[in-house]
Parts: C-alpha cells; sequence; structure tokens
C-alpha cells in the first residue's frame, strides 16, 4: 500500500468555523503522554501495546519521527514550498522501518527526544497567527492547511496514547477538545483517503456525538468540506459516544455503526 497524496492549491480537505484553537489540545496531550511515560518502569517501555508487534518504546519512537515531520512539514509550508515527501510513501512498512532502525536506543533516550520533538512542535506552533494557521502544509492525505494538519497531528498521537495506555491498565484523561477535533478529523480522513485511492460517490454525512456534543456535516466529493450544525433533512447520520466513535473509526475496536436519517 502506497499514499497517493493530492497536492497543489487546492487542497482535498477543508474545514469552516470549526476547532479555532488546535495548538492548545495538540501540547497538551503530548505534556500528558510525556509525563505518563516518565513514570515507566523498564518492564512497561517493553510492554506491547495495540499496535501489533510494537512496545511501548516503538510506539515512541514512531511519534518523535512525525513529530520531527510534522515541524518539516510547517516550516516547508510557511516557506511557501510545502514538501510532497510523502508521494509514495508506505504507512505499513516505512514506519516500521524506521522504528527497527532505532531499536537500540535505550528509553531514557527516546524519552528525552519525544520530549524534544514536543517542544520543537509547541514553539512552531506558538509561532503562526492566523495567516499562518491558514498556509498550506504537507500531511498523508495531501496539502491542506496547517490547521489541519495539526488536527492529523492531535489525533493520531491521542490515538497512540491509548494504544500505549490502555493494555498497561492506565487512565487516559477525556478532554473535550481534544476528543472533539480528533473525532472530527478521523471522520474527515476516512473520505479523504477514499478520494485519492478513485472514489466518485458525492453526498453529505451527518456526524452527532456526545460527550462532548459534536454536530457536523461532511460535504463528500472532489473535496471533502466538514461545517459545523445540523445537516439537512434526510441526510444519514452516524451517531454516538463521541469516544467509541474516535475508537471505531480508527481501527481500534468493532465497528459497526448505524445510519439514521437527520
Amino acid at each position: 500500500m502506497q499514499l497517493n497524496p493530492v497536492y497543489g492549491d487546492e487542497p482535498l480537505q477543508r474545514i469552516q468555523g470549526l476547532v479555532p484553537d488546535p495548538a492548545t489540545p495538540v501540547v497538551r496531550q503530548r505534556a500528558r503522554l510525556a509525563s505518563l511515560l516518565a513514570g515507566l518502569d523498564a518492564d512497561q517501555w517493553a510492554a506491547p501495546t495495540r499496535c501489533e508487534g510494537w512496545s511501548v518504546q516503538d510506539v515512541i519512537a514512531h511519534l518523535v519521527t512525525t513529530n520531527q515531520f510534522w515541524s518539516y512539514s510547517i516550516a516547508c509550508g510557511l516557506a511557501g514550498e510545502p514538501s510532497t515527501v510523502l508521494s509514495g510513501f508506505d504507512p505499513v512498512a516505512t514506519p516500521a522501518q524506521l522504528v527497527e532502525s532505532v531499536r537500540a536506543r535505550s528509553a531514557a533516550e527516546t524519552l528525552e527526544l519525544f520530549v524534544a520533538s514536543n517542544d520543537a512542535l509547541a514553539a512552531t506552533f506558538e509561532s503562526l497567527d492566523d495567516r499562518g494557521w491558514e498556509a498550506v502544509a504537507e500531511s498523508p492525505p495531501g496539502h491542506q492547511s496547517i490547521r489541519l494538519l495539526a488536527m492529523h497531528a492531535l489525533w493520531d498521537a491521542w490515538i497512540h496514547e491509548r494504544d500505549i495506555a490502555l493494555p498497561l491498565g492506565l487512565a487516559t484523561p477525556v478532554e473535550a477538545d481534544e476528543v472533539a477535533a480528533s473525532l472530527i478529523y478521523v471522520a474527515l480522513l476516512g473520505p479523504a483517503f477514499a478520494a485519492v485511492t478513485g472514489e466518485t460517490r458525492t453526498g453529505t454525512l451527518a456526524l452527532r456525538a456526545t460527550d462532548p456534543d459534536v454536530d457536523v456535516q461532511i460535504d463528500i466529493g472532489p473535496r471533502i468540506v466538514v461545517r459545523p450544525g445540523p445537516a439537512p433533512e434526510g441526510t444519514p447520520v452516524l451517531a454516538g459516544d463521541a469516544v467509541e466513535l474516535l475508537e471505531g473509526l480508527s481501527f481500534r475496536a468493532p465497528f459497526t455503526p448505524t445510519l439514521a436519517d437527520e
């Protein structure tokens, strides 16, 4: 499997009037995960996670790499030259190879690198003004706003935090802004990946979640657009608990959604 990102001046994904401050949940979530990791012993660092074949340390090594990519991508976007390095990227094989290449590191070194990459990403976000948030940069679906890139970064690390914590029997706080932004993004991501593989179906899907409340509509076509508020009458509605929907859409739990009409 290889990515086929959509590049150019017209991003595949757009979001209207939602998540005005993606930096706060991104920075908070990563700081919380770093704090959790600092309390783990050697056996816990070596413990299996929900990511098949990966230990806790492997997952964090992966997040170091993704943090570094986000910072690089944002820098390219702010310079007016969005990167295109993910063209042909294999999202299964390549991360596994990168993790394998750094398994000789100690847990302490991996944590140190994770914290440093978190700090670098936080500093990048703090430097952005309104125009910067709307600049175009690269993420797995292709070129999109840095605001959407931040939501991708949040969703990815939020899921990986649970990949680590739940098998260890550790609690994972549910922050409303983190869950809402992650859920909106993953609901946007599925149709986007379908579009880049040639899917041509169009339509509108409503997403209505609780705890926290999320009520948006997703317009699916040549471009995928998320808008706030209830969808038109007759629109299929994907409804349920926000965390359960997020886990299911992220392929971390059995997912048999029931669609009802709006």
